[in-house]
């Protein structure tokens, strides 16, 4: 791994989500932009919240590390285009924002008003703020979109040229 970069990994302690405290993503919010969206989405976000063992809530159920997620949403709202994909971590974020259920068998299911509206504005705003960097975002915000299930129309990117 190339030395300038940071870990991929960002473990936030049980102390950091009560505090609201976003330091472990310190790391991210002192680079540019630019920088971070060309290393991919390679971020994994690790809680560290401790449940019993006889809690049977899915961490994402659990309100104080999702109002910590909230937070740093809000604070860093291209984060999950930064997300790494493959392993959960996009999925387990957005779990953080938008109402679902969880099966064992099924796992995350979520609301889907919920899912859309979170997605077509995350789209809107992350393609408003991708328009300032170098390269546009459009490529890695339909594949962030398809993991989260959606296929998105061309038209809805010329709808948003429109009146760019």
């Amino acid at each position: 791994m190339n030395a300038s970069r940071p870990d991929p990994v960002i473990n936030i302690d049980a102390q950091a989500i009560r505090e609201l405290d976003l330091s472990p993503l310190r790391s991210q919010m002192t680079r540019s932009l630019n920088e971070q969206l060309s290393e991919g989405a390679v971020l994994e976000l690790r809680y560290q919240w401790p449940r019993s063992t006889d809690d049977p809530r899915e961490l994402s159920e659990c309100p104080e590390p999702r109002l910590w997620a909230l937070r740093a949403d809000a604070q860093l709202p291209w984060l999950p285009l930064l997300l790494d994909r493959s392993g959960g971590s996009l999925a387990q974020h957005v779990a953080m924002l938008v109402p679902h259920d969880f099966s064992p068998t099924e796992g995350i299911r979520f609301d889907p008003q919920a899912l859309e509206l979170w997605v077509t504005q995350r789209l809107m705003l992350l393609d408003h703020l991708g328009r300032e960097q170098p390269q546009s975002q459009r490529g890695n915000l339909a594949q962030m979109a398809a993991t989260l299930g959606y296929e998105l129309d061309p038209g809805f990117w010329a709808l948003l040229d429109r009146h760019a």
